[in-house]
């Protein structure tokens, strides 16, 4: 096929992991455009946490393997850029064991180590992880890819051959269940609530007896409180009862969240697969295709390391 555009890669998908992969495509020299059917500040991605860990995703050494890779960029990038909305946070990951981490964070970061009786009632880790301002930092990864010639487009898009580039990226998240189709794609729906912090700087992740799990991350904009994990649950609408049984939880742990004002509710669908679907794959007419969706809670995670794994897949 002969390359009459210079190259250009159209990326469909304007979350976390859409973006990323058009910065790292960008700033190799490509010619990118993102096609995506919301605002970034509207996506799936927006509505994050979002603590680097990898939570809810295949293949684990494959996850792991991108989760460090991203974990060198935020590391970074909370050293040298304030407004990437990226920071090193202290906190405590309950019901975790330094035995079942040891394997491949051994030495990779200093500060974990187990918890205390007094840190957390419970076996747990204690350590300086990113904690991502994810409406800050959608927005600056449209700015990053700006600054390398790349251009974000509003585009709803019923067919992936509709891209009208040499090469086409997948990076539709729950779209692709309908868009490659992969039924495989299913949603998980994560419910949160903003609270206005009441003095709390630590990041706390705890699954009580019965599995129901809590979770807290001090972002600028106030205390991020969740949460959920409803498998095949499609409604984007909060709903009363959950939010109310999120305060409680959080409040158990935290007795001072308990007054606190509440300043929004949010509601987003993760998008998971069995596995991470990352591989190349062609277009009916011929065109290379490059799948990198299915990252369930983890798109965050695992961003950098997805991003520069289809770069090379794009060749």
């Amino acid at each position: 096929m002969v390359d009459e555009r210079g190259g250009e890669i159209v990326v469909v998908g304007g979350g976390v992991v859409g973006l990323t992969t058009a910065v790292v495509l960008a700033e190799r020299g490509r010619r990118v455009r993102v096609w995506t059917r919301d605002r970034v500040e509207a996506t799936t991605s927006a509505v994050a946490g979002a603590l680097w860990w990898p939570y809810r995703i295949e293949p684990l050494a494959l996850a792991r393997e991108w989760a460090l890779r991203s974990l060198e960029v935020y590391e970074e990038l909370a050293t040298v850029s304030q407004a990437s909305g990226v920071r090193l946070v202290e906190g405590v990951l309950g019901e975790t064991r330094l035995d079942e981490v040891d394997g491949w964070l051994a030495g990779r970061v200093p500060e974990l180590r187990a918890t205390t009786p007094e840190e957390y009632a419970g076996s747990g880790l204690r350590a300086r992880l990113p904690l991502v301002d994810m409406p800050v930092h959608l927005p600056w990864l449209r700015e990053r890819l700006a600054a390398a010639g790349g251009v974000v487009e509003a585009r709803t898009v019923y067919g992936l051959a509709e891209a009208d580039a040499p090469v086409v990226v997948n990076c539709t998240g729950l779209a692709a269940r309908e868009l490659v189709p992969d039924p495989s794609v299913r949603p998980v729906r994560g419910q949160l609530v903003v609270v206005e912090n009441p003095g709390i700087d630590t990041w706390l992740v705890s699954t009580d007896a019965a599995g129901e799990y809590a979770y807290m991350f001090p972002q600028p904009g106030g205390l991020v409180l969740g949460g959920t994990a409803e498998e095949d649950a499609w409604s984007l609408e909060p709903d009363p009862a959950t939010a109310e049984a999120i305060i409680r939880r959080c409040a158990a742990l935290r007795p001072e969240i308990a007054g606190a004002r509440v300043l929004e509710h949010r509601v987003g669908l993760r998008p998971t697969r069995p596995a991470v679907r990352l591989e190349r794959d062609t277009l009916p007419d011929g065109r290379p295709l490059i799948h990198n969706y299915g990252h369930g809670g983890a798109g965050v995670t695992v961003a950098w390391g997805c991003a520069e794994e289809a770069a090379r897949l794009v060749g």
